[in-house]
């Protein structure tokens, strides 16, 4: 609920913003929510509680990002007013960071409800201050090892947050780890066909899959690059997807489940693909940039299974590709597992750990032309170079390496 003895917490906050953003351009983005936190730690729960529609949380190993934003979409598309964290900021400061800008001083969002990525971690230690009206959990995956140290602590804390689910808990049908969560809210699955998953032979990337696939619920019945074919309600969906894989087609699922539920006899299913369809893709996730007069595909590898994801659905005749891998790869060992030799021909290598994912790339037989550490220097010779004989120019980049190339072009 919205309280004047938010009022003074919420203008420091905001004074904090202000300070931090006229120090350095486009920084300070969670400074504000940090502080708020600490001196007024209730305000975080008490806005996510204080929406008329409720609140919904998205969260899981991978998929996050795409998935509420698709799910915000399609909301959208039917009229509904929605708060939203931008910028994927999903731990607890970055969430009310993300609130504190649309907020009044009071703490009150104009919006019929939120629907907000929550990262797993925080999400669960932030579970006990906040009741959802659904929550959707994408999958479990082995990810963040400095963190999250096995897949059942992942399965363990995405518990948390669907025990806070008061309607219903739309979930990963296909990912056996979710499958054995018992939340108390109606569970409502979602998932792909058998033939579909016969199109990835490396699998999907979870921790563990299951053997058996769903029979109802929301399915994903075709991939083909960027299009799908998914069920919904009995209902075969033509989606179009903003960028290609099966994963992303996994993701338009789950959002659609999510909104099916959400909306009830509401929801219209041309409402729906027509607002996939013209969906840009989240920063990072397949988004084309246009950069110095030239296209750029932007492509983010988060974890093993999203590395592999992503690189599989690369074109193999690609010969401008740029590869970044930043400070946030703490053991570049981490990324041994994935084959990475569709890559072909990596024209330069960059990031703080550029030697040894280059020393990975060599010995999966990619032909690494250039090493270049410093990444801006790495980035404006890529740019540089003539345009490729087929496709578009590529960087492949772990999440440091992201930031800092959109920084360094100018990219909010």
């Amino acid at each position: 609920m919205s309280s004047i003895r938010y009022a003074p917490a919420v203008i420091l906050g905001r004074g904090v913003r202000l300070a931090a953003r006229l120090r350095r351009a486009g920084g300070g983005s969670a400074v504000p929510g940090l502080v708020v936190n600490r001196v007024a730690p209730r305000f975080l729960g008490d806005v996510l509680s204080s929406f008329p529609e409720g609140l919904v949380v998205v969260s899981g190993s991978s998929g996050k990002s795409t998935t509420t934003k698709m799910l915000v979409e399609i909301l959208e598309a039917h009229g509904k007013r929605i708060f939203t964290n931008p910028s994927t900021a999903n731990i607890s400061q970055g969430l009310t960071s993300a609130l504190l800008e649309r907020s009044s001083l009071t703490g009150r969002i104009d919006a019929d409800l939120a629907v907000l990525e929550m990262d797993e971690g925080h999400g669960a230690l932030l579970s006990g201050r906040f009741r959802a009206a659904l929550v959707l959990l994408t999958n479990v995956m082995t990810d963040q090892i400095d963190r999250f140290h096995d897949a059942e602590k992942v399965q363990a804390m995405l518990g948390r947050i669907a025990a806070r689910s008061t309607g219903s808990v739309v979930l990963n049908g296909d990912d056996a780890l979710l499958g054995r969560l018992n939340p108390t809210a109606e569970v409502v699955r979602f998932g792909v066909t058998g033939e579909v998953l016969a199109q990835a032979p490396r699998g999907l990337g979870y921790a563990e899959t299951s053997t058996a696939r769903i029979d109802d619920g929301v399915l994903v019945t075709a991939v083909a690059g960027r299009d799908a074919t998914i069920v919904v309600g009995g209902a075969a969906l033509t989606v179009r997807l903003p960028a290609r894989g099966i994963h992303y087609a996994v993701d338009a699922a789950g959002a659609l489940a999510a909104a099916q539920r959400l909306l009830g006899t509401a929801f219209d299913a041309a409402l729906a693909t027509a607002a996939l369809a013209a969906m840009e893709p989240v920063f990072g996730r397949g988004e084309i940039v246009r950069v110095q007069g030239q296209d750029v595909e932007f492509v983010l590898v988060q974890n093993p299974a999203s590395f592999q994801l992503n690189v599989d659905e690369l074109d193999e005749r690609l010969d401008r590709v740029m590869v970044a891998m930043g400070s946030d790869v703490r053991d570049p060992s981490y990324f041994w597992p994935v084959d990475a030799s569709r890559i072909g021909t990596a024209a330069i290598v960059s990031g703080s750990k550029a030697d040894e994912i280059a020393l990975q790339l060599v010995y999966q037989g990619v032909e690494v032309e250039r090493i270049e550490p410093d990444l801006a220097v790495a980035l404006d010779a890529f740019l540089a170079l003539p345009t490729p004989a087929h496709g578009i120019k590529t960087i492949v980049f772990t999440a440091d390496s992201m930031r800092r190339i959109r920084s360094h072009l100018g990219l909010s």
